[in-house]
């Protein structure tokens, strides 16, 4: 096989970081070492930015100890950008990759990914220039369609979870305020609904989670804090940090905003606040912002595997001369858990989010256990808490 491949390869990441992300170019490097590849292999540094610049990284010569490093590197190690490509841009970079014979070129990335993706394949497919694209998965907030999860969601879920649960403790053993914890994902809820994993079957402690996919009401939420409250054990609030009221305006004031971008305030502490001056009862605000995607402490085991696993077969589908694809996961089974790798068409999944599923949801504000069954095989096991307070 290593004979019939010819030309270079550009490898390059796109959007937020994870922290498997570099697992994933672990296992597209490693399949081009196992297949003899003899061509450059570059790493587009900043991702689109790169790619349009012609800015390069050389991972030709790694050596053993720095390709290893790469497994358990959080972050990205070659750089990322939000870089916004257009027709002129695309033919840009067609040209500029063929004048260095590059044949090749993975992008790991969500769904704007997989769009520079697709946009590119097609541009080079009408210029008639030889480029075989394949689409690496990867988001934290599992937004991507049709692939059953993405690298970088077990892993964040993950740090949702051992993190909620370490709160439960603290808030059991000194009930004296509503802990309100922001978890990210803007539009789609399916890490913050992972919150629900932490909190065993034997746990008491009074609850509530909401996603950003259910309009957010101010005083049923008001309502239902009351209500755990006076429980008397205390209340932990899981929010995704993009909730919105029935209008579709986000419930967090605006506190900044650029040509392309509007930033608003901290959901949890606008909840925090609501709760102190609406119920008078004391009330804390957490967010663990950039470390729910970056923990290398918090890894999925399996994640980490599944990220390799990606890189890997998108590697050996371009060299194939397969293009214009993503890899997924087709689930089998959760219990025991069986997957099976798929090859998704790029343009089934360019610029669609997929939002978590409302089957998923009672009551507004409780994650069923249909959807801790379908998460749990994704997590590290639990570490095992003690209490002599239930």
């Amino acid at each position: 096989m290593a004979n019939s491949i010819e030309g270079n390869i550009v490898l390059a990441h796109g959007g937020a970081p994870t922290a498997v992300i570099n697992a994933s170019l672990y296992g597209s490097i490693k399949a081009l070492k196992e297949a003899g590849f003899k061509g450059h292999v570059w790493a587009a540094r900043y991702g689109s930015k790169g790619l349009y610049e012609g800015d390069f990284v050389d991972l030709t010569n790694l050596n053993e100890a720095q390709f290893e490093m790469l497994k358990n590197t959080p972050g990205t190690a070659i750089g990322s950008s939000r870089f916004p490509l257009y027709e002129k841009e695309y033919a840009h970079i067609v040209d500029l990759l063929e004048e260095r014979n590059v044949r090749y070129v993975l992008f790991t990335g969500g769904n704007g990914s997989m769009d520079t993706l697709g946009h590119l394949a097609e541009t080079a497919k009408k210029k008639g220039v030889e480029l075989y694209c394949g689409g690496v998965p990867k988001t934290i907030d599992n937004d991507l369609g049709i692939t059953d999860h993405a690298p970088g969601f077990p892993s964040a879920a993950n740090y949702v979870v051992q993190t909620v649960r370490d709160c439960i403790q603290d808030v059991k053993g000194l009930p004296i305020h509503v802990c309100v914890i922001e978890i990210m994902g803007r539009n789609a809820g399916w890490l913050t609904a992972a919150s629900e994993c932490a909190f065993d079957e034997d746990s008491s402690l009074p609850h509530l989670t909401y996603v950003p996919e259910i309009p957010f009401d101010e005083e049923k939420f008001l309502k239902d804090v009351k209500e755990k409250w006076d429980l008397g054990k205390g209340v932990i609030v899981c929010c995704s940090e993009g909730l919105k009221d029935k209008d579709g305006k986000p419930i967090a004031k605006p506190i900044y905003q650029t040509e392309r971008a509007t930033y608003f305030g901290d959901v949890s502490s606008h909840l925090a606040q609501l709760i102190i001056s609406k119920l008078g009862i004391k009330s804390r605000s957490e967010k663990p912002g950039l470390i729910q995607r970056c923990s290398a402490a918090l890894v999925s085991d399996l994640d980490q595997q599944e990220a390799i696993l990606m890189g890997k077969l998108a590697a050996e589908a371009v060299l194939a001369k397969k293009s214009g694809f993503m890899v997924g996961l087709k689930r089998l089974s959760s219990s025991p858990y069986q997957v099976e790798p798929i090859y998704i068409p790029v343009q089934e999944v360019m610029m669609k989010e997929r939002t978590f599923p409302l089957e998923y949801v009672k009551d507004g504000n409780t994650i069923t256990k249909a959807y801790e069954d379908w998460l749990s095989p994704l997590l590290n096991p639990k570490k095992k808490f003690i209490s002599f307070l239930d």
